[in-house]
């Protein structure tokens, strides 16, 4: 249907040429499947299945300060970015334990969300564990994790106490958008994590990956962090922002929290808010709620 001549005048449309926005889209491989990278990636499954053997053992078995510089030279790497004076606040949380049995709650840490490997990249860079809850967890995905995992039922009086409960116990990591996006867009934040802690730290993340993606909308989530960890290189960004305090949190609704931390974290990333959901990103590719 198409001529010759005009196929060599094809050129990739650049995004701002788009007809809508890209926001959701599915599949794992990220490169163009030409005859060339095709090849590349059937020669590099093998090696890269024992790498992510490899990578998996090393991050469950070692500790950080050991695990970190090896997986940065197996591919693996972590750039931290400390865009506030949370520096202080690190240090002397390690160095003085006294003032961490002070504490009546742990952090709240409220990231964007990238891959299931959020978590442990932001338990990396501030090189303590922390827990983590959920929407949805496969179990192999639970299994794998080097962290404590716990579920929302998405029962808000229920998860609600659960959430007081683990901030109670220690530092909580939550991902407010409950799905990932691989685009530089951040999905609508549920507020729920704004009612139930005046100290909370937003994280900005990026993650780069060379060959496959590590989420899905219509496959099977069990294999998304060993796609991730099946990539050559992957490399994650990890920015932690200023602390919100009881300053910054009085006389606002949780609402208009949740909204600002949503925008202050894309605005430092260079992305774009949306009001786009968990829901609407899977009805739209893969018809259903995303519910495991």
């Amino acid at each position: 249907m198409v001529c010759e001549a005009d196929k060599r005048r094809w050129r990739a449309l650049p995004r701002d040429k788009y007809p809508k926005p890209l926001i959701f889209h599915d599949g794992r491989i990220t490169l163009m499947p030409t005859y060339l990278t095709t090849l590349a990636i059937i020669m590099w499954v093998p090696f890269g299945f024992l790498f992510t053997i490899l990578r998996i053992i090393i991050g469950i078995s070692f500790p950080y300060n050991m695990s970190i510089p090896i997986l940065s030279y197996t591919g693996m790497r972590g750039r931290l970015y400390i865009i506030s004076n949370h520096t202080n606040y690190f240090d002397k949380t390690r160095k003085d334990p006294s003032k961490n049995k002070g504490k009546k709650k742990g952090t709240l840490y409220v990231c964007n969300h990238k891959t299931l490997l959020d978590p442990i990249y932001i338990s990396m860079a501030i090189m303590k564990p922390i827990t983590v809850v959920t929407y949805s967890l496969s179990r192999l995905s639970e299994f794998l994790a080097p962290l404590k995992t716990y579920h929302l039922s998405r029962n808000k009086e229920k998860d609600s106490k659960m959430m007081e409960m683990l901030l109670n116990q220690g530092d909580l990591v939550v991902c407010p958008e409950g799905t990932t996006c691989r685009e530089p867009y951040v999905l609508r934040f549920s507020p729920l994590f704004s009612e139930k802690s005046n100290e909370i730290v937003p994280v900005a993340l990026d993650a780069k990956v060379s060959m496959f993606y590590g989420t899905t909308a219509s496959g099977f989530k069990f294999f998304d962090p060993l796609f991730f960890l099946l990539n050559p290189i992957g490399i994650y960004d990890v920015m932690i922002l200023e602390k919100w305090t009881s300053e910054n949190t009085c006389w606002k609704s949780s609402i208009d929290i949740a909204n600002q931390v949503q925008r202050q974290i894309a605005e430092t990333l260079g992305f774009q808010c949306t009001n786009l959901t968990r829901k609407d990103k899977y009805m739209i590719l893969a018809g259903n709620e995303g519910i495991i």
